[in-house]
């Protein structure tokens, strides 16, 4: 990659610093803050910038603190950074904190409506006049303070020297084309600039240049939009939800492409069912019996959505279902933090339901990630005729990333064991004179042959029970019939194990401790590699992306005297699984867990590891 520098506009600054440093945007929930906000990442990627945004709201009422946390990083490190040179003050309540966590060398912009709690030397403060501003540009009483963000995105633009025609490209993405809104803002935006234009001096080091070679054949997009579409290709036909905190935009989205993408070309009527159920055990319910109908059917929910869903993922799992569900995760236990992010359903997941039971798991680790084991998570459900479990995150979820671009899936879709009634009727004659039965290994991979309502074959019929039952699906409380039954699903489960996404593996010669990991933990274990490299450290890495593990995961562990678990919970959960599936070398393995909130940042791993 390249970057394109220029001298500055100003004049006497003695070391410029492009395109690597944080902005932190402190505003109040509801002031209409992330139009703004999108606007600055918008514009900075489509400048080829490496840029992720994190945003810090709260979840309960309007007018509480939020923060949006913008990092520019030429390298093309994407994980949280804690340092902040750039602070945008908006917010009264806030100000004194936010003032006080600039680095020694930083700038704050700030609405000079707001008091100064501390005057320090080591920062430079540029305030803004936001409401003469606002004053002076006659708005609409009603959009005013909507509007008023628009005043830190001119200033900043100004500063920090962003291009303003992406700015304005920006702001018709984000309004559609509808030229009022764009108008209104763009007047915000360039009256801003201009104020600051003639009355700032740009004496401070922070710049942006335009970059080549990172963007390049990407998207901004964030992880649920991501999942919804991925559903869509994949061949959805029925959802079912109720809104929860950070799962919501999943249905949403799917409601909103699919309206788009999924309609008969001939008669334009829908090609697919989305219901909004009066809570979680509905939503599973209908998904759970539109499974058993035929239907690739899915649910979107949180760590308490799934804690509801429990019986009816027992049932699933022992009645042979297939279903998704997608569980972005928030903090907990209880009510929690719904804003916040953590990867604590891990556990909760992978042994939903009561008596012996395992799940297959999904741990997408980006966007990308989410379109593809969406597909993925239809194939498996109903190759193994089971409920799988896709584990994003609010990292992911909520928050825009840069991500390759989706690829059109072209392989056929996977329907599993599903029997014809043609096929039904030579059942016995390709399988040694065996006759079907519902819950019959044939084949020897614990996966059953089933049929679908409707077939036209008197011996398709079955009755499906969540109670003991025989290979045949007659009732039964028999010992042996239970046992050979529970024994079929585990080896099922142990067929799995081939079946799910394989971890990533990345093997340094010379290394002799490795690092595993998932998830949205992966930009930050990037750039920890890379740090601890610095310190003289070596390490490989494995990123698990699915439960059950596969046997890469044990020949990584034996290869290296130490392997760090890295997991942003409280417990060390995926070091739980991984003591029990790997007991042999299990004392290798050491937890480093950490869950407060917030992303994992490269330093605290780094600094974890090294000590």
């Amino acid at each position: 990659m390249s970057v394109i520098v220029q001298e500055p506009q100003a004049e006497q600054v003695s070391q410029l610093i492009y395109n690597d440093f944080n902005i932190n945007v402190a505003t109040a929930n509801g002031s209409g803050s992330q139009t703004s906000n999108n606007m600055l990442i918008r514009s900075l990627y489509k400048m080829g910038i490496p840029v992720t945004g994190k945003n810090l709201f709260p979840s309960n009422i309007q007018g509480l603190p939020t923060w949006y946390n913008i990092r520019l990083s030429k390298d093309g490190y994407l994980a949280r950074r804690e340092r902040v040179e750039i602070m945008i003050c908006m917010n009264g309540a806030t100000v004194a904190e936010d003032m006080a966590s600039v680095e020694p060398g930083g700038i704050i912009l700030y609405d000079d409506t707001l008091p100064i709690a501390d005057h320090r030397k080591d920062v430079k403060f540029y305030p803004m006049p936001v409401r003469e501003l606002v004053k002076a540009a006659n708005l609409p009483y009603n959009l005013q303070r909507y509007i008023a963000n628009m005043v830190y995105v001119g200033v900043a633009a100004y500063l920090l020297e962003i291009e303003m025609d992406e700015i304005k490209d920006a702001l018709a993405w984000n309004f559609g084309g509808k030229t009022k809104p764009i108008e209104l803002n763009w007047g915000m935006v360039t009256a801003a600039y201009d104020w600051a234009k003639a009355n700032l001096t740009n004496d401070q080091p922070y710049r942006v240049r335009r970059m080549t070679g990172f963007n390049e054949g990407t998207l901004l997009v964030d992880g649920n939009t991501a999942s919804a579409l991925g559903a869509i290709f994949a061949g959805f036909t029925f959802a079912a939800w109720y809104p929860i905190t950070p799962s919501t935009s999943i249905a949403e989205s799917l409601a909103d492409y699919a309206a788009k993408l999924r309609r008969d070309p001939e008669t334009q009527k829908a090609t697919y069912a989305i219901v909004q159920a009066e809570d979680e055990l509905a939503a599973i319910g209908m998904v759970m019996g539109a499974g058993w109908a035929g239907a690739r059917a899915m649910t979107a929910t949180s760590g308490p959505g799934i804690s509801l869903m429990s019986e009816f993922v027992g049932y699933g799992y022992f009645a042979e279902i297939p279903a998704v569900i997608w569980d972005v995760q928030r903090m907990g236990p209880s009510t929690g933090l719904p804003t916040r992010t953590s990867q604590g359903d891990l556990l909760a997941a992978h042994t939903l339901g009561h008596g012996d039971g395992r799940h297959p798991v999904l741990i997408p680790a980006d966007p990308t990630e989410c379109f593809e084991m969406a597909g993925t998570a239809f194939d498996l459900a109903e190759r193994l005729q089971t409920p799988v479990f896709v584990l994003s995150d609010l990292d992911i979820g909520m928050n825009i990333w840069i991500t390759k671009k989706f690829e059109y899936p072209e392989k056929p879709l996977d329907r599993g064991k599903v029997l014809s009634a043609e096929q039904l009727a030579k059942f016995k004659d390709e399988h040694n004179g065996q006759r079907w039965g519902r819950y019959l290994d044939v084949d020897g991979d614990g996966i059953p042959y089933r049929t679908l309502p409707g077939t036209d074959h008197p011996g398709a019929a079955y009755f499906t029970r969540g109670t003991g039952h025989t290979e045949y699906a007659t009732y039964s409380e028999r010992p042996h019939d239970w046992e050979k039954n529970m024994l079929r699903l585990a080896h099922k489960f142990e067929t799995a194990r081939k079946l799910v996404p394989a971890p990533v593996v990345d093997e340094v010669e010379g290394a002799s401790i490795g690092i595993i990991s998932m998830g949205s933990n992966h930009p930050a274990i990037i750039e920890a590699r890379a740090r601890l490299r610095e310190q003289g450290i070596e390490t490989s890495y494995l990123r698990v992306r699915a439960l059950p593990i596969n046997d890469a995961v044990r020949a990584f562990v034996e290869k290296y005297d130490k392997v760090y678990i890295v997991e942003n919970n409280r417990d060390g959960q995926l070091y739980e699984i991984l003591l029990v599936d790997l007991h042999e070398v299990g004392y290798k393995l050491v937890s480093v867990a950490k869950c407060d909130g917030l992303p994992l940042s490269a330093r605290w791993i780094t600094e974890q590891i090294a000590k």
